[in-house]
């Protein structure tokens, strides 16, 4: 028998995770989320994570979710587990994902949400008066040349002195496989915790896109020439909760 290799199919398979843990009551090890780096590291970790209950959330997303404000836009909102903390407050809160499957499971879990994103965010949208970019979702930023557009379009989308609440992680200390990677990123003029991914579900795979896991000081340094300034921070290990404001 004769056998060939070719690549996967493109396609939601983000979102196809998501639906297969939901579908399976997102019981631990329903559903594993499947990621592949351009080096050809892949790693897998159980989906249930974006289904994290309010009262379970980290001390850090919890945080976020107490300081956030008015009307509030959940960036890259998953499955809803922030969204739906902020509704049990009884606060305004929309999810943007651009997945479809992702924003289908959230709806379907009772989290307004709309398909989109950042650079492509639906009409009608703003103004904003918190960002909420949890789950290590400033790695939204995607890398130095990158983050001042993504930053921009954040503030085009803002009210102003709006917040924008982002965790983040600090790429030090990982294991070898990582800092070769770091090495190999700092070689091509790359950030060294600039990731290049795509997330896989059987025969299906999403586009290649670039994550960025950045330290405080990484962060400060790209925030300086946009319009958002440095409030706070709060650190647990290598993760942090930053508070930015407009303005």
């Amino acid at each position: 028998m004769e056998y060939t290799t070719s690549e996967p199919r493109i396609g939601d398979a983000f979102g196809r995770t998501l639906q297969r843990c939901w579908a399976a009551g997102a019981a631990p090890g329903a559903a594993w989320e499947i990621t592949e780096r351009d080096d050809g590291y892949i790693s897998a970790a159980d989906a249930t994570r974006y289904f994290t209950p309010a009262d379970e959330l980290s001390e850090l997303d919890q945080r976020a979710v107490a300081l956030a404000q008015g009307r509030i836009l959940d960036v890259g909102t998953g499955a809803g587990r922030h969204a739906l903390a902020l509704q049990q407050q009884g606060k305004d809160v929309l999810g943007l994902d651009p997945s479809p499957g992702a924003v289908e499971v959230a709806r379907q879990r009772g989290v307004a949400a709309e398909l989109g994103s950042i650079a492509h965010p639906p009409e009608g949208i703003g103004p904003v008066d918190t960002f909420l970019l949890l789950g290590n979702n400033l790695g939204l930023l995607q890398g130095e040349r990158a983050a001042p557009e993504v930053l921009r379009q954040l503030a085009s989308l803002a009210r102003p002195g709006a917040l924008l609440l982002g965790t983040g992680m600090d790429p030090a200390g990982s294991d070898t496989e990582h800092t070769a990677y770091q090495d190999r990123n700092r070689a091509r003029g790359r950030m060294p915790g600039q990731i290049r991914m795509r997330v896989r579900a059987g025969t299906l795979a999403t586009e290649w896109f670039d994550y960025l896991l950045l330290d405080p000081h990484e962060l400060e340094r790209l925030i300086g020439p946009s319009p958002w300034r440095w409030e706070t921070i709060h650190e647990q290990g290598p993760k942090y909760l930053a508070v930015l404001r407009l303005g």
